[in-house]
């Protein structure tokens, strides 16, 4: 070999024990969101079974982390093919995870994630890569003060910087809504239950987006507040993305994508 030649490199798979054992079932559903040229996006309207076996066993998989204080949670690769696929959130309890430091998503069937992260104190690493569904994450995420390292499949979420897919439009303000029975294809979620900016109770639902770092990346945060006063709050977005504050919509107007 001449000596100007490189060896060829190899990269260990950081996920490879993530993914859980290999199924002749689909262990996730095929996402069409974000195709190209999309005007118009929504929610995903999947409601969680909780009667569901991988349900169940992801309940028990997080009171055994909570009970003996693990640092790196991989909960899907515990479960089988068909049993990711049943399962299309996290549940409230994650709330008890405060000793976690890596949460491992690699590859799942979620369509979103519970506000209950935000009291996962610990949290430094967050790995949702490839689990293509997660196009936003909830704003309490970002009480996760030690979380500086992510990895994100970028292209699957609303308003990335690579080709700006649009945003859900949001509803308006609006009080009386039963918030504990929520359409999660309109709202985002089946629940709200504290404001995400000043934890307290919320009686009109504000809602909107904006988009932070998080880790290592920028990602889209639906906000679900008490008041207008609590959205005048928030900081400042993100450098080149939506400077504001916002509800979504194609008639959002995103700096132009990389790509």
């Amino acid at each position: 070999m001449p000596s100007d030649e490189q060896p060829p490199q190899s990269f260990p798979n950081r996920f490879a024990t993530a993914t859980g054992p290999t199924s002749r079932e689909p262990d996730r559903d095929r996402c069409q969101c974000l195709r190209p040229a999309t005007r118009k996006v929504s929610f995903h309207r999947d409601r969680q079974d909780t009667t569901a076996p991988g349900w169940l066993r992801l309940l028990e998989l997080v009171d055994e982390a909570a009970a003996d204080g693990r640092a790196v949670f991989q909960p899907f690769a515990e479960l089988s093919g068909p049993e990711r696929r049943q399962v299309v959130t996290l549940p409230p309890t994650i709330a008890k995870l405060t000793a976690v430091e890596k949460l491992v998503l690699y590859g799942t069937n979620l369509v979103r994630i519970p506000p209950e992260i935000g009291a996962m104190s610990g949290l430094r690493v967050f790995e949702p890569y490839t689990s293509h569904r997660l196009h936003w994450y909830p704003y309490e995420l970002t009480r996760c003060a030690l979380l500086t390292r992510s990895t994100v499949s970028t292209r699957a979420l609303y308003g990335n910087f690579k080709h700006r897919p649009p945003f859900p439009a949001l509803r308006p303000a609006e009080a009386g809504l039963d918030l504990t029975d929520l359409d999660p294809g309109a709202r985002g979620a089946t629940a709200v239950r504290t404001c995400g900016v000043c934890d307290g109770p919320v009686g009109e639902l504000h809602q909107v987006w904006i988009s932070r770092w998080v880790g290592t990346d920028v990602l889209p945060l639906l906000v679900n507040a008490c008041s207008a006063e609590c959205v005048a709050a928030l900081p400042e977005p993100a450098p080149d993305h939506v400077p504001t504050p916002h509800t979504g919509g194609p008639d959002v107007v995103q700096p132009a994508g990389r790509w």
